[in-house]
């Protein structure tokens, strides 16, 4: 499935353009904080599979106010890379391909 292009970003990798977004709306959990922030990356120009990557900080609209910092780019790209190192194919059709970074993640934080 592809990423809605409304508040996607550019961001080029080794050479290689993908768009990023995080989640329009937060889920029930993300909210409260109780779970991670998490954003999604596909090709530019031939979206296959999605990669689901998952954080370990918490989402920066979160609803009880606790400071998160914002997801930067250079983390899309670092995940990215290591999406790609263990074999993610963005071109290639199928389901989404989920990379976990949560580990650290604390909720109370």
């Amino acid at each position: 499935m592809a990423l809605v292009r409304k508040g996607s970003r550019r961001i080029v990798v080794d050479g290689t353009v993908y768009r990023w977004r995080l989640r329009g709306r937060l889920t029930y959990f993300q909210g409260l904080t109780w779970s991670p922030c998490r954003f999604a990356v596909e090709h530019a120009d031939t979206p296959g599979m999605t990669l689901v990557v998952t954080t370990d900080h918490l989402h920066p609209s979160n609803w009880i106010g606790r400071e998160a910092g914002p997801v930067l780019p250079s983390s899309v790209a670092a995940a990215v890379q290591l999406a790609l190192h263990m074999g993610w194919a963005p071109t290639a059709q199928g389901a989404a391909f989920h990379l976990d970074q949560s580990a650290g993640f604390a909720p109370w934080r």
